[in-house]
């Protein structure tokens, strides 16, 4: 009794914490604009905290600098992104490296190499990869209804790959990262994400100004599908090697920011370079 009343009570924050998410969701990226900008901004220094944390990575003591270089060049980003001033980027990935190589120096040998490693990889993982969610909202070919297709990819796709998994689901995919995951599910993620992006395609097909949107929301939405399963994977990895079972405990029944964001932050680069790419073809 008392293990079903747990499975009970974890569902029930679960699926409260996934109604306030999409509600949050449906607020900000229909908002765009600066709304949407310092939300992910706050939402990326959470899942840098996170990552950080991960590495040892705190702020306090002598990894103070490195904490807080990473959290300056994550909220001058957004700043950057919100006045379209992200072709600067390599500019500000020149600076950040120096400001890290100075922590290093200056803190040696308290401050490990892996640390400044891991430091630069989290800001590029984290904060910029989430950013795309904005640059594909602020995009002027659809971008109010492109966006979406983020979440149909990662969220959506994660719900069709469980049910196909649940019922059918036979042989493992990455039997030491996530049992639970098979290749049915993998497959049964695609075609969902697939189907999802064909649905809304035909829905909103008189907003969308792009030829044949139809085919391209499948395409798009299939690979990534796929996609998103390997950046799930690639943070349960992060968490296995490290011995952690969630990266936080923001969001109840969740986790941690990364934990419900790990498929979104590797799936949204992909859609907006998809996006722009299959623009410039059917120009």
């Amino acid at each position: 009794m008392a293990v079903k009343n747990l499975m009970t009570k974890s569902f029930l924050e679960r699926t409260i914490s996934g109604i306030i998410l999409v509600i949050v969701a449906l607020i900000t990226i229909i908002s765009g604009g600066i709304v949407l900008d310092v939300t992910l901004g706050i939402v990326s220094l959470i899942g840098l905290t996170e990552f950080y944390k991960v590495y040892g990575i705190h702020p306090k003591g002598k990894l103070l600098p490195l904490y807080l270089a990473g959290c300056f060049m994550t909220v001058l980003w957004y700043v950057m992104v919100y006045y379209n001033r992200n072709s600067m980027f390599d500019i500000l990935l020149i600076i950040f490296l120096i400001i890290f190589l100075c922590c290093y120096v200056f803190e040696f040998p308290e401050i490990q190499t892996r640390q400044v490693m891991a430091g630069i990889f989290g800001f590029l993982y984290v904060s910029v990869m989430l950013s795309y969610i904005f640059m594909i909202r602020d995009s002027h070919f659809s971008g109010a209804y492109n966006v979406w297709l983020v979440f149909l990819c990662s969220w959506g796709s994660d719900t069709c790959a469980y049910l196909v998994g649940v019922t059918m689901g036979k042989h493992k995919l990455a039997p030491v990262l996530s049992p639970k995951k098979s290749v049915e599910g993998f497959v049964g993620g695609i075609l969902g994400a697939a189907l999802l992006g064909f649905i809304y395609s035909m829905i909103f097909r008189n907003h969308i100004h792009m030829p044949h949107a139809e085919l391209v929301y499948v395409v798009v939405c299939a690979v990534g599908s796929a996609i998103s399963v390997v950046g799930d994977l690639a943070a349960s990895a992060i968490k296995r090697k490290h011995g952690i079972k969630d990266y936080g405990h923001l969001i109840p029944g969740h986790g941690g920011i990364l934990d419900r964001f790990d498929s979104v932050i590797i799936t949204a680069p992909l859609i907006y370079f998809l996006l722009r790419l299959f623009q410039e073809i059917m120009r």
